[in-house]
């Protein structure tokens, strides 16, 4: 048994944060049922380089976190939506939304409003600033946070900054807190029986991803600065080899004895952290000219057999077509493809496994609205009452 089995979680995302949370609940065993808008799907839909997965609605953005899912269409400005979504949260745990803040309680349909008619619901808002303060009312996405939070003035070289992650990280990291958030919360539940509202703000996690920086700068008022591929210490920087560049993480002492061992240099070790940064300069330039005696794919092997963290500097094909990947379960695979994606493709699973009921993949990304009558039935709805609503655009 997985931990959410029983557990149904209605996920009115759109996008990359708010969808990935709900994904990996379902992963875990609950029941997601994903409602979009009849007219409007989610954007990650037709989001990804494949402008025919794009032009399906199945767009490999949408594929990232939509395994494990129902999908129904519903809209919910309409009354009759309304009452339709109203139904889903007397029977629901968990509902997720990300839209802009008051957006919901313009409808009807805020924490207040739900809450009375399930008082066990746990009602998830994610958005770029939060339900309060003064950026409240703010929109943005992962690169727009990315500036805000002052990530992209720390990214990059010196000379050139600032600038913005090469992936969505503060999405994932998002979603990911989503889910932390939701388990937390359906774990206090257990204990008083109350349901909880969860406010989840994309620029307080990217402060949280920070969180060692954040301190620095409240400490002492020294913030931090974009450093390209090095770090204050010099044996825990990359470096061009032969072939490649490596990445070196003698991060402490003992590491950073190993490794000026390993490289036949001991003499260069130093005995406190204070003797390494001010002697940076002269152990970059011993190990630039080290590093270029071996190729990257060498030094790594090397080092990793001293108990020296190395490793040559891959690129994102390299890195999945690791067979340590496969050996983790880290992604699922597709092989016969899945309704609206004719071709074989993988996903993202989770960063964890269990050792039993743990993540897993069930069933492929649904097409849009693909279980709308099923739901619907489920609820009550006749085959003549789930006509009418169609007939009159609510789903």
């Amino acid at each position: 048994m997985r931990p959410f089995e029983g557990i149904r979680i209605i996920d009115i995302t759109h996008v990359l944060a708010g969808p990935f949370a709900a994904y990996q609940l379902a992963l875990l065993g609950a029941e997601v049922i994903k409602v979009e808008p009849p007219d409007e799907p989610d954007q990650s839909r037709d989001s990804g380089p494949d402008l025919a997965l794009n032009r399906a609605g199945m767009g490999s953005y949408f594929l990232t976190q939509g395994s494990n899912k129902r999908a129904i269409t519903l809209d919910l400005k309409q009354r009759a939506g309304q009452e339709v979504l109203k139904k889903l949260v007397a029977g629901a745990d968990v509902l997720v939304e990300n839209f802009r803040p008051g957006a919901f309680e313009a409808l009807g349909l805020g924490w207040e409003a739900l809450s009375a008619i399930n008082p066990r619901l746990i009602y998830c808002s994610m958005s770029a600033f939060g339900q309060n303060g003064p950026r409240g009312v703010q929109t943005a996405y992962d690169h727009v946070i990315q500036a805000t939070s002052g990530i992209m003035a720390a990214t990059g070289t010196p000379e050139v900054n600032p600038i913005k992650y090469g992936a969505p990280a503060i999405d994932y990291a998002t979603g990911t807190m989503g889910a932390f958030a939701l388990s937390a919360a359906l774990f206090q539940r257990e204990r008083t029986g109350r349901g909880q509202r969860i406010d989840l703000a994309m620029l307080d996690v990217a402060l949280m991803m920070q969180a060692s920086h954040v301190t620095a700068y409240l400490a002492s008022g020294k913030a931090a600065k974009p450093s390209g591929n090095k770090h204050p210490q010099a044996t825990n920087s990359a470096y061009p080899t032969k072939d490649g560049m490596v990445m070196l993480g003698a991060s402490n002492l003992r590491q950073q004895k190993r490794l000026w061992a390993a490289l036949g240099r001991p003499e260069l070790a130093k005995a406190n952290n204070e003797e390494r940064l001010a002697a940076r300069g002269a152990e970059e330039a011993v190990l630039n000219e080290i590093m270029l005696t071996r190729t990257a794919d060498e030094w790594e092997a090397y080092l990793q057999s001293q108990h020296v963290p190395a490793a040559r500097v891959r690129r994102m094909e390299e890195a999945l077509a690791d067979p340590h990947l496969a050996a983790r379960g880290v992604v699922h695979r597709f092989e016969g493809g899945a309704p609206g994606v004719p071709q074989a493709f993988g996903v993202p699973v989770a960063a964890f496994t269990l050792a039993h009921g743990g993540p897993r993949v069930d069933s492929p990304p649904p097409m849009v609205g693909e279980h709308t009558d099923a739901v619907l039935g489920e609820l009550g709805y006749s085959a003549a009452e789930i006509a009418a609503l169609r007939a009159g655009k609510v789903v």
